[in-house]
């Protein structure tokens, strides 16, 4: 791997920290920018959103032709990871969880005529979108294999689906859906996934369940699913591809988790840097103390390993690689440096860090669900012991050149 990095790339990395810098941190302090849910309030988002677009600095995950400015998924790390500095940063570039990797995924897959409708009102910022796999038990949660929401085929090649799905981000406002369920009992081809609109009848939301943490925009819902008729056209991919459907999204779109983690570990490195550099103590400052240097350089070295995982397999994925090892990776080391780099930062700023007066305890809420979210740390774990079974040694095999 090269680690350098164009300086085109640089320029745009630059330009999004500065927008980070002078138009979204500032709404952080300020209490009116806040929604109910502990987001951004779509007033103060439309404002920003609007800036970022006028700057070009709008969906650059994606290619040119849909509307983005098709920096790669190495491109994205360097970029996410600025855009993140901020609590509110990625929703403004739209470029958050769950509307990122669905466009990802409806770009990569969708027919012309289904991003015509399906893709392009999300890319303009017209509508949010969902991605609802996720079921209560007995149905599927990391193991997509025992998912139970039953998609039945009419004669007229149509779907009805009748189903439950839960924890399903952003449902509450959004427009456009990506619904995975079982279409056969094939072990391989079992799954299909669709698209439908809000509008359609035929299922409803039961409730926006309350969560720990601060909430993306439309919460995380369970909904229910009572004969949704959906047409033939608004099958994704193809009748038994909903498990490649599932691969290509969450592959990226826990990789683009990981890559937005770690502009938060390092706000949180930040903000607990600026207080002991300060703050005094039985005639010492905090700065000065062996102890606290310790923890700062522990959170540093694990969010340089996160970033280097996280480089190697955006580097692995823009080369045409599915990286799943890798990912798997990144996943567990960034959401775990995450979790640490906050509760470390909370303990540096003491009463200060459990209080509302900086956005640590805020981050630290966020932090816990990132070890839960696209598949538990036991989930990625258990995959690399596989890798590890079937490749002993090679597991750590060098990457030879022209290989």
């Amino acid at each position: 791997m090269d680690f350098t990095i164009s300086p085109e790339l640089e320029e745009l990395r630059r330009r999004i920290a500065a927008f980070v810098e002078t138009e979204i941190i500032p709404h952080e302090t300020n209490p009116a920018s806040w929604d109910a849910h502990e987001n951004i309030a779509e007033p103060a988002l439309a404002e920003l959103r609007a800036k970022a677009r006028a700057a070009g600095l709008w969906c650059i995950q994606l290619k040119p032709e849909t509307g983005g400015l098709g920096v790669g998924r190495v491109g994205m790390a360097v970029c996410y990871e600025a855009m993140n500095r901020s609590i509110f940063g990625p929703v403004v570039f739209n470029s958050a969880a769950p509307d990122d990797g669905n466009m990802m995924v409806l770009e990569a897959v969708a027919t012309p005529d289904q991003k015509r409708r399906w893709l392009a009102p999300i890319v303009a910022g017209e509508v949010r979108s969902a991605f609802a796999m996720t079921e209560p038990h007995p149905g599927g949660g990391s193991d997509p294999t025992m998912i139970r929401t039953r998609a039945e085929k009419q004669p007229d090649g149509s779907w009805k689906l009748h189903g439950r799905k839960w924890f399903i981000t952003g449902a509450e406002a959004a427009a456009h859906f990506i619904v995975v369920a079982r279409s056969s009992d094939d072990a391989r081809r079992g799954l299909t996934a669709f698209l439908f609109h809000r509008d359609q009848p035929g299922w409803e939301i039961l409730r926006r369940i309350p969560i720990m943490g601060p909430e993306e925009h439309g919460g995380h819902c369970e909904i229910a699913f009572d004969g949704l008729h959906i047409p033939a056209e608004d099958v994704l991919m193809g009748e038994g591809d909903g498990f490649k459907v599932t691969q290509i999204r969450l592959g990226p779109a826990r990789l683009t988790h990981c890559m937005r983690w770690l502009g938060l570990a390092k706000r949180c490195v930040e903000i607990a840097r600026a207080y002991a550099a300060t703050r005094e103590g039985f005639g010492i400052r905090l700065a000065d103390r062996e102890s606290i240097q310790l923890k700062l350089g522990r959170a540093a070295m694990a969010i340089e390993i996160g970033r280097l995982l996280v480089m190697k397999a955006a580097w692995e994925l823009d080369r045409g690689g599915q990286a799943r090892k890798e990912v798997s990776m990144a996943k567990v080391q960034a959401a775990n440096t995450l979790h640490e780099a906050a509760d470390m930062a909370i303990q540096i700023n003491g009463a200060r860090g459990y209080s509302k007066d900086t956005v640590l305890e805020w981050i630290y809420r966020y932090a816990r669900q990132a070890r839960l979210v696209d598949g538990a740390d036991e989930v990625h774990q258990m995959v690399l012991n596989r890798f590890l079974d079937k490749e002993g040694d090679d597991f750590w095999r060098w990457q030879v050149a022209g290989a």
